[in-house]
């Protein structure tokens, strides 16, 4: 179960934290993994990793943010694959701030690369899917859920991120393609552990614990956990599944009193 064997898999952001676990999960379930991302040395090690446990993966470097690099990435891809099977959404930042401090360039920033960089893979890739179906999965956030202090340019991208994949889901059904959307809470990624140590300096054990406890399992979770629902949300056992959007936070939006 939850193959992904013949499967074409594009992972943005797959360098690291949650993209890396989905692209060594995909990669262990028979997937030929494309990593799209920025940091060449991150998703070039991951990709490395990949290959040297023998399953099939390449990088490319791509901003996402950046439509004609976007396109060009995908008619490189679909050069040398048969079918682009699925799209993973992962690549994102994260900002800190209320509608009063957050800046103008801050907030075009966020927009530029998590819902922009969303819009312009689902604009490349969507075309080459018409033809013989795919998965969309959205990497979107318990933020555009429930309210998080200090997270306004943040949370509004990921609200973005839920209605883009609503729309993709209604509009494409008739082309065999699903479209869903996962909404983490905190999950301890690097991104997590260079938060602490560049604003708590000193204090990161202290406010490691502190975050952990915000959620009511008691715990961050784990990049590898994501990945699953990933696999799953991807996989044909979840053929009926489209336009959802899955919490998955440790019971951070159920049991939170």
């Amino acid at each position: 179960m939850f193959r992904l064997d013949n499967k074409t898999a594009i992972i943005t952001g797959g360098g690291s934290g949650i993209g890396k676990a989905i692209a060594e999960i995909f990669a262990q379930q028979g997937a030929f993994v494309l990593i799209l991302d920025m940091d060449e040395q991150g998703a070039g090690q991951v990709t490395q990793a990949i290959l040297d446990k023998g399953f099939r993966a390449t990088f490319k470097k791509c901003d996402v943010s950046n439509q004609s690099v976007v396109k060009e990435v995908i008619g490189t891809i679909m050069a040398e694959a048969a079918a682009i099977n699925i799209l993973v959404n992962n690549a994102g930042i994260s900002h800190i701030g209320t509608a009063e401090s957050t800046t103008e360039a801050d907030f075009d920033r966020l927009v530029g690369v998590n819902v922009k960089g969303v819009y312009n893979t689902l604009h490349a890739v969507i075309p080459h899917m018409k033809n013989s179906g795919g998965v969309i999965l959205n990497m979107a956030s318990i933020a555009s859920i429930v309210g998080i202090p200090d997270r306004f340019a943040y949370t509004m991208t990921k609200g973005a991120v839920n209605g883009m994949t609503l729309s993709v889901a209604k509009d494409y059904l008739h082309y065999n393609i699903r479209c869903n959307c996962i909404s983490p809470a905190r999950v301890h990624t690097p991104f997590v552990d260079g938060f602490l140590s560049k604003n708590y300096p000193g204090r990161e054990k202290e406010m490691f614990e502190k975050l952990s406890k915000t959620q009511p399992i008691g715990r961050m979770g784990k990049p590898e956990e994501i990945a699953y629902l990933a696999l799953y949300l991807c996989s044909d056992e979840a053929s009926f599944i489209t336009g959802c959007d899955y919490p998955i936070d440790g019971g951070f939006t159920k049991l939170n009193n």
